[in-house]
This record gives structure tokens, sequence and C-alpha cells, in this order.
């Protein structure tokens, strides 16, 4: 296979889908895109019905084209992560694995306008959150949850605002921002820098205002990205981690049992903002995000430094902060539901409460007129013998002398 049969290939399971978001490569199975959230075979002429070892490798080193340090990486721990481009056309972000002893590849399309907050349809609170000078602002979710998308949007605030310093260290660098305001110094993982915390570590020594960090995958980064939030620069990250009270204890529990009290500390002073997000199936096709946005106050870094506790918990301090603009999943699950977005169903499988968005729902459908149960007209019914030994209750009329 040359480059441009391949090509050929990645232009091909590009157009076959609406709105493809990644591309797969796997042994016995035939060329694959994610639409949508979910797996469709490709159709190719000549037709492919499963991928054998050999296709897949050979894929696999068009991919690498023969960078070195990649093969060796590949080799070494067994997966590695590049970067590709078909033409003019799009750019993806590659991820090679091996897997009982066959290499697999996942290509994930990389968008080259930048979004903006406005097109996203953000929440206002998002420019609030861009206006920050120091600190720490962390986007999480699952993989494929839109959490790279929306720092972006937040850059770009950032770019059109502010005269400022941005360098941002990513793996690999998916969105170009030009030069507008801001100025920026874009990093790519094993190209410009080894590691995320080497990286970080040479980025607080080049003046920068707001740095981004791809990923923050270990503890030393974590370290980095505490130490420059609290020397006076801005610091956006992104975390796997599903809400507000699992960030902070995935944060924590990265650090020794000794050391937990110390860095509970730093991470009430330097939090900001985190935000997660959720992607669930939008009514007529696509996705929508949910969104839960907890800020900084008194509460929130109380139940930092001491642990969450009955009434403390950070769902319940979100919740007391809506009219601020603070929401928890369960807000924009509601909200969703009510603007037509997503379905009862949909709404019940992703929220974090489901006895409360129940009732939410329940007040929705009937300021709708609808019904709330599917049960009318309830009636005893008695059996055979019961009816006959019941007695009519006869009306009694009372003569009075």
């Amino acid at each position: 296979m040359r480059r441009h049969e391949l090509d050929y290939i990645l232009s091909r399971m590009l157009e076959y889908e609406h709105e493809v978001s990644d591309l797969n490569f796997t042994v016995d199975k035939p060329l694959q895109v994610e639409s949508f959230g979910e797996l469709v075979p490709v159709a190719v002429d000549p037709p492919i019905e499963r991928l054998t070892p050999f296709q897949t490798e050979l894929v696999a080193l068009n991919l690498i084209g023969g960078n070195r340090r990649l093969t060796e990486e590949l080799l070494r721990t067994g997966s590695c992560d590049a970067s590709y481009s078909l033409s003019d056309t799009a750019r993806f972000r590659v991820n090679i694995f091996s897997q009982r002893g066959n290499n697999s590849v996942v290509l994930r399309k990389l968008n080259t306008e930048i979004p903006t907050l406005e097109n996203l349809g953000m929440p206002s609170i998002f420019h609030e959150a861009a206006k920050e000078k120091t600190g720490l602002i962390l986007v999480t979710g699952a993989t494929g949850s839109g959490k790279t998308t929306t720092l972006a949007a937040l850059l770009n605030e950032i770019n059109e605002n502010r005269s400022v310093h941005v360098i941002t260290l990513e793996d690999p660098v998916e969105y170009v921002h030009p030069q507008k305001r801001a100025t920026f110094n874009q990093r790519e993982l094993g190209i410009d820098f080894d590691t995320f915390s080497n990286g970080l570590r040479a980025a607080l020594r080049q003046a920068p205002k707001v740095i981004l960090v791809g990923e923050m995958r270990d503890r030393q980064t974590v370290e980095i990205g505490l130490t420059a939030a609290e020397t006076g620069h801005l610091v956006l990250a992104s975390l796997h981690t599903i809400d507000a009270g699992q960030t902070i204890n995935r944060i924590v529990g990265m650090f020794e049992t000794e050391e937990h009290e110390q860095v509970r500390v730093r991470l009430a002073d330097t939090l900001r903002w985190v935000i997660s997000q959720r992607l669930v199936p939008k009514i007529g096709g696509g996705r929508n995000a949910l969104l839960e946005i907890m800020g900084s106050n008194l509460r929130t870094k109380e139940s930092i430094q001491i642990g969450e506790s009955e009434g403390k918990t950070f769902y319940e301090i979100i919740e007391a902060s809506y009219t601020f603009g603070w929401r928890t999943f369960d807000h924009s699950v509601l909200e969703a539901y009510e603007d037509g977005l997503i379905s009862e169903e949909t709404a019940t499988l992703h929220c974090t409460r489901r006895g409360s968005v129940s009732r939410g729902i329940d007040n929705i459908k009937k300021r709708r007129g609808e019904a709330i149960t599917d049960v009318n007209n309830l009636r005893m019914k008695l059996s055979e013998e019961a009816a006959k030994a019941t007695t009519p209750i006869l009306p009694v009329t009372l003569k009075l002398k």
C-alpha cells in the first residue's frame, strides 16, 4: 500500500457518513467509521469484508511514515500517538496499538475551524471563566466528550480579547490558533517536548500568561500545574473524570497519603472552575453536550480542604449556586429535555440523581398538559364469591311520629 492509496481509503471513509468523528481499522472487521457515537461499516471498491493483520500493519506503517521514534515507541510500549494530514481535506490524531499481536489503528478527525463559545451554544458564564487571570481551570469528561473543543473555544475567547502570551502543550496539536490579539506558541508532544511534565516545567521559563496542558496524566504534571497556577499563571487542562467531586478526588489521589492535606490546601487556593461534559444522543440525530459547572467560593474551598460531608457535597454546593450560572448535570438534563433536545430515556440514563430528575420530568409534563402515568380509571376487581356476597346498601327512610 502506498500513501496515495491510503489517502483514497481515508477520503472514502470520511465521505461515507455525515459527521464522521473516528476512523477504525481492526483485524477481522471491515473498515469502520464512527458517526454520532455508533460504528458503521464502510463499503469500498474493491470490497474489504475483513481486514487482515497484514493490511492493518500496512496502514500503521504508512501513518508512522518512517518515524524512528514512533516505531520504537510502538515496539517498546505497545502503542504510539501521531498526527496525519490528508492533503488540505482533514487532519487526524492517530493512535496505533497492538492487540493480540496485531496492529489496530484509530484516527480521530480534527476540526480545522476554531470553535467559538457562541457556535457551541455554551452558557454565558464561560465568558467569565475566560477572563480569569490566574489559577486552574479543568475541563473533564470521558474520552470523546468534547474536552479539546471546549478548551479551544476558551482559548479563542482569550485570543479575541486579551493581549497575552499563550503556550499550549498538546498531543498532538489539534486546533491551530491564528495570531490575533494573543500570541500563540503551540508545542506538540514528541516533536517539541518529550513529556508533559518537562514541557510544563520549561513553559514556566517562557514568560506565558496562559498555559494549556492537553492532559494531566500523572502526579508530576499536576504538581507543576499547581505551581504554575500559584505563581501567577492561568493554567487550563483536561482530565478524565466524570464530575466535579471525582475530579478533586482524582487529583488528591495522585499524591501520597501524608501529602493529601497540603494538596487540598493548594488546590482550594488555585482552582477556579471545573467544567465536566457528557455527550448524549439528540432527538433527530447528532449529539448534545450536557455540562456540570462548578466555580470557586467559600463553600467550595472548604469542601476541597476538609472533604465532602452531609449537606456540603459538591453537588449540593453547585445546586445552591444555580442562580450564579453554576449547574449540575441534572440541571442540564432537565433543560435539554424541556427544550426538546433529548428524550426522557436519555435524560434518565445520563443524570446524576434519577429520583429528582424523574420528578422534574413529571413537572415539565404537567406544564405541557401531558399525562405522567399510563394508569387510568383504576377499579377494584372482585371475585365472583365476593361479588355475590356483597349486599347493596338500601336507602333508609325515617318516619317521624
